[in-house]
């Protein structure tokens, strides 16, 4: 049996009492929240993010996942599902690598097929779907490189810096997952 969370430089495990700091700095910058959300980078205090991470591990509707690289502590990102519909197996995937000396690596990646894989094999969803904004080119190209398909596209769903922008849907089912990953 394969260890479904752990790769081949990352690791995904549970958020620990260490990270929250860590997890409140990501959501103290400005630009990492405009990337990571379609709400208005409003800063949180730490009590806001245990509170955010509780609401999580209660409901039976999402999971979360620290990202770490393998041998180390370090948060580097979050990961997980929310919305999930367990009658239809489907559901919403995020991620976010908080720091940006860590973007750009491969972390991302294969931090999001890790949870990819874990959705499809342990929590036998069907249909994994997520939005991104359409600035955010670095994830539209991690995500249609990972087998995601553009299926719609909100348009000018949020504005920002005197713009609107468009917000796109993208998704991926269990049979165009196993048939990229046996190529």
């Amino acid at each position: 049996m394969k260890n479904l969370l752990s790769g081949k430089e990352i690791k995904l495990t549970s958020i620990n009492e260490d990270d929250v700091t860590t997890i409140q700095d990501w959501h103290n910058d400005a630009l990492f929240m405009r990337n990571y959300d379609t709400v208005s980078a409003n800063p949180k205090n730490l009590v806001d993010v245990l509170e955010m991470i509780s609401e999580v591990r209660k409901c039976n509707t999402a999971y979360i996942f620290a990202v770490k690289k393998l041998g180390q502590q370090e948060i580097i990102g979050v990961t997980g599902f929310e919305n999930i519909s367990w009658n239809n197996g489907t559901s919403l995937i995020y991620i976010g690598i908080g720091d940006e000396k860590h973007r750009g690596c491969g972390y991302g990646k294969e931090a999001l097929k890790l949870t990819i894989e874990f959705g499809f094999e342990e929590l036998n969803f069907h249909r994994i779907y997520l939005t991104v904004l359409e600035y955010n080119e670095p994830a539209i190209k991690l995500y249609e490189k990972l087998g995601f398909k553009r299926e719609g596209v909100y348009r000018e769903f949020i504005h920002r810096d005197g713009r609107r922008y468009d917000m796109y849907l993208y998704g991926l089912l269990r049979p165009e997952w196993e048939g990229a990953t046996k190529e």
